[in-house]
């Protein structure tokens, strides 16, 4: 769904306080009955979740607090966030990496076991099809985790280049975990309440390590990451007891801890400076314009071997025409599309994610403009219904990260 999440929930809570459900169902362009449900449906209406459809899913956008207050609980004490919508899947056998490699940017065989690292899926031009979290179970079994939107055309991706390798020879298969739910737990309270629930040492467990281990009784697969820009975690449960593992969560935290929805999720990834695939990374944007040269492995520089390598090693030689950058503006928050120009009433790029910041108290947006113009502190003037408006290029994250880190 392209748009911002966060003006979706101000339009939602508008709407519900008018009891203007319908409306609500109608904006979003799908009917009640089409939508899948997570295990946890029944548990956000329950707990006060005001339902939308996002992605052919039925989800919270927010609960009894403002999507304003939400953010800033996050922040300052923790959220459960339920993801079940977004799509786990384990890649198995010993020639599971270097098909993976045929696929990403990232340096899949140099990572340890045990430790995983945001990727993208290129097509042949070198654009984004999605971005993923991949972790390296062990040599033979790749995990990952790929957005909802995209699940469909994901999936159709990877079993079509599977097809094709296995042909060759290659022998790796695949096993798309829909008996697993998937929460998020994210914020300084993270750990602490989730040592509750576990005998493992969460403290010897970093940013973007995995491990399977014991939550609450259940099997669980746990990466130490989010995307909210806090100390989080991801937790993959069995489906039958994932209620019984957000109960737990909720009650270890004496309340600090709140069930959040997609409005304030998209607030957090926003101050945090993340992209939102469908908005500020789609198929005619590469890697190397998005920023996220950081996660193009250095062999992966040197040797390819992934779709679209041609164009993303060029832009990496000559350098990107576009950039993604930051900005601080004043008026209106920005909006996905509102235009961008530079002082002499030029046109030099779109935005494509903006809102107002519940943390900084200020508006904030992403997007793409012509390199050159991408420095820190540059002025611009960003087009909001015709009007022109101060802004400024920013560096990101707008919000300090908080990822736990060895020392």
């Amino acid at each position: 769904m392209r748009g911002g999440l966060w003006q979706l929930g101000q339009l939602v809570t508008r709407r519900l306080a008018h009891g203007d459900k319908k409306a609500v169902v109608r904006r979003c362009f799908a009917s009640e009955a089409e939508l899948k449900k997570t295990v946890f449906h029944d548990f956000h209406i329950a707990h006060g979740g005001k339902m939308v459809p996002f992605a052919g899913w039925s989800m919270p956008i927010q609960y009894k607090d403002s999507i304003m207050d939400s953010t800033i609980n996050c922040r300052e004490n923790g959220s459960l966030f339920d993801v079940s919508h977004m799509c786990g899947l384990s890649l198995k056998g010993k020639d599971a990496i270097p098909f993976l490699e045929k696929l990403v940017i990232a340096d899949v065989a140099a990572l340890a076991p045990g430790t995983g690292t945001l990727t993208v899926f290129t097509n042949e031009k070198g654009g984004a099809i999605d971005d993923s979290v991949i972790t390296k179970v062990t040599d033979d079994h790749i995990y990952l985790v790929v957005n909802a939107g995209c699940r469909d055309k994901d999936l159709a991706h990877i079993e079509e280049h599977m097809k094709a390798f296995k042909a060759k020879g290659g022998d790796v298969s695949w096993h798309i975990h829909d008996e697993r739910s998937l929460l998020a737990l994210q914020g300084p309270l993270a750990a602490p309440v989730l040592q509750h629930l576990t005998k493992e040492d969460l403290s010897k467990l970093y940013f973007g390590e995995f491990r399977v281990l014991d939550i609450n009784g259940s099997q669980c697969f746990l990466t130490r990451t989010g995307y909210t820009g806090e100390d989080g975690f991801e937790i993959s449960v069995p489906s039958e007891h994932g209620v019984d593992l957000a109960k737990a969560i909720l009650e270890k935290s004496e309340g600090k801890v709140r069930l959040t929805g997609l409005g304030a999720r998209d607030s957090l990834r926003l101050e945090a400076g993340l992209c939102l695939y469908g908005n500020d990374m789609e198929q005619h944007t590469t890697p190397v314009e998005a920023g996220l040269t950081w996660a193009i492995g250095k062999r992966r520089r040197a040797e390819g071997g992934f779709l679209g390598a041609a164009v993303i090693l060029k832009q990496l030689e000559e350098g990107p025409s576009i950039r993604r950058v930051g900005f601080i503006s004043s008026g209106p928050p920005p909006r996905s599309h509102s235009e961008i120009q530079d002082e002499g009433g030029k046109n030099i790029g779109e935005i494509t994610s903006g809102g107002f910041s519940p943390c900084l108290k200020k508006n904030i947006a992403m997007g793409y403009v012509k390199s050159g113009l991408h420095k820190a502190g540059t002025k611009v003037k960003i087009i909001i219904r015709g009007k022109a408006n101060e802004g400024v290029v920013t560096k990101m994250p707008f919000v300090p990260t908080k990822y736990y880190k060895p020392s």
